[in-house]
This record gives structure tokens, C-alpha cells and sequence, in this order.
């Protein structure tokens, strides 16, 4: 898809990621709607995005002050798609939650599973008619490495991460015949704000690679440009894992039995 003059809403748009990935997407010509919380931020965004890239004549890029997590901030993205149009929507925004599963707080998963989950449908849902509306329209929904791979102390954001897989599957699917391609795009560990101190010494100790926010914005132009909607991981060996555990996963299982107990010490709360 050519993204020049293409309008695309943005969500989680001032987090690590998605600056990296409204950076990228500027660069090729496109119109945004930066969707979050921070309307001080957004606004410093936009004008800075606007500034060092540029647009048409009379064209800027937008900050929406929503939450998409609840209805009042879907529908404020929705009135702001209809008065401006929609191309591509690419469903960012979500959190991260790390620890022993017995130990986490009912409310705080409740939270996750709202904000990387619910939110996403919910939005795609309401957004769907107005990209169905265009010739041609993407959804691009940012997932993880441990939407494929269920990793210890991270049972919670698993979940909410294989929902997303599935949905962006399902939804591909089901849109096959139609204008809108469905992406799903899968990083493994990535520098970002997101990372508690934990979380970082846990992928240093195990020596996880650690990818900067450029590399998923740099592979989320690329499945832009494919002529049909695809899923992708990032990352090696996180690849190689995802084919083995789906294919083999008693072997997985034994390499993470093999790190369990420094995992643990790092998620636990003790």
C-alpha cells in the first residue's frame, strides 16, 4: 500500500513504539491521528512531526486525547475518523505485567486484558465500517513474541497477546474478500518505557536479544507494502521458538524448565 496522503489513526502513539512508529510512518507521507492519554504530549508530537516531515497543503497530523479502553474514548476516535477519514488503523496501545501469576492483583489483570485486548476489538469494530468504506485499508495490530510463546511469569500478558493472534487471524479471515488487509505484527522484547526494572534484568540475565523500537517500526512498514495481509515475528531465535512450539512444544517446555528458577527470582515478589 502507497501510505503517502494516507490517513492512519495511531493508538498508544507516544510510547516508545509508536513514536518510533509515527516517525516512520510521517516519513512516508502519511497523515496521522495520534491516539493517548498525554494530550500536552500528543500535541508536542504532532507539531514536531509535522515540523521535520511536512505534509500537503492543508493537511496535519491530529492528537486525540482518548482512552480507548473505555466507550466515551472509542467514540471520540470514531467522530474524529468520520470528520477526517481512515485509512489504516494500527492498534498500539497496551501494558505489560510481569510476575508470579498467584501473586498478581485481580484488578491489574482485569486492566491488561482490557487495554491489550477488549480495547483493540472494541475500536476495530467501531472503526470497521469506515475502512470498509475506502477502495483499499489496513488493520495492523501490534502483538509479541509471547502471544505465540507462553512464557513463565508472564501468564496474564500471554493471554491478551495469543487473544490478539487470534483475532487478527480470525479477522483476516473473515475480511478475506474485501478491501482491508489485517496485519499482525509480533516483536520480541523491545527497549521501551514499558520494561519494569525486573523485566530488564530478567532479559539480561537470560540473555535475551533486545530489539530498539525503530527495528518494529521498520517491519511494520514492510508487511504495509504486502499485497495481502500476513503475520510476522520479529527476532532470532524468537522465530525459531514460535515454529518449535508450535510443532514441538515438549521442547520448549524443557528450556524454560531449564531457566524456571531465575525466572522466578525475578518475578517473584519475595
Amino acid at each position: 500500500m502507497e501510505l503517502r496522503d494516507k490517513t492512519i489513526v495511531l493508538t498508544g502513539a507516544s510510547g516508545g513504539i509508536g513514536s518510533a512508529i509515527a516517525e516512520g510512518l510521517a516519513g512516508a507521507g502519511a497523515r496521522l491521528i495520534l491516539v493517548g492519554r498525554n494530550r500536552a504530549g500528543l500535541e508536542h508530537q504532532a507539531e514536531t512531526l509535522s515540523r521535520r516531515h511536512g505534509l500537503p497543503a492543508g493537511g496535519q497530523h491530529l492528537p486525540v486525547d482518548a482512552d480507548i479502553g473505555t466507550p466515551e474514548g472509542r467514540q471520540a476516535v470514531a467522530e474524529t475518523c468520520r470528520r477526517e477519514g481512515i485509512d489504516i488503523l494500527v492498534n498500539n496501545a497496551g501494558s505489560q505485567l510481569f510476575g508470579l501469576f498467584a501473586e498478581q492483583d485481580e484488578a491489574a489483570i482485569a486492566a491488561l486484558l482490557a487495554v491489550n485486548l477488549v480495547a483493540p476489538l472494541l475500536l476495530t469494530r467501531q472503526l470497521l465500517p469506515l475502512l470498509e468504506a475506502r477502495g483499499e485499508a489496513a488493520i495492523v495490530n501490534i502483538g509479541s513474541t509471547f502471544g505465540s510463546i507462553g512464557h513463565p511469569g508472564f501468564a496474564a500478558y500471554c493471554a491478551s497477546k495469543a487473544g490478539l493472534a487470534g483475532f487478527s487471524e480470525a479477522l483476516r479471515r473473515e475480511l478475506a474478500d474485501g478491501p482491508v488487509r489485517v496485519h499482525h505484527l509480533a516483536p520480541r522484547a523491545t527497549r521501551t518505557a514499558l520494561n519494569s526494572d525486573r523485566v530488564t534484568a530478567l532479559n539480561d540475565a537470560l540473555g535475551n536479544g533486545v530489539d530498539e523500537p525503530s527495528v518494529v517500526a521498520a517491519a511494520l512498514l514492510d508487511l504495509l507494502a504486502a499485497p495481502r495481509g500476513l503475520s510476522r515475528h520479529l527476532g532470532w531465535p524468537e522465530r525459531l521458538f514460535v515454529r518449535l512450539n508450535s510443532l514441538f512444544p515438549a521442547i520448549v517446555d524443557r528450556a524454560l524448565g531449564r531457566q524456571l528458577a531465575l525466572i522466578r527470582h525475578h518475578a517473584s515478589r519475595q
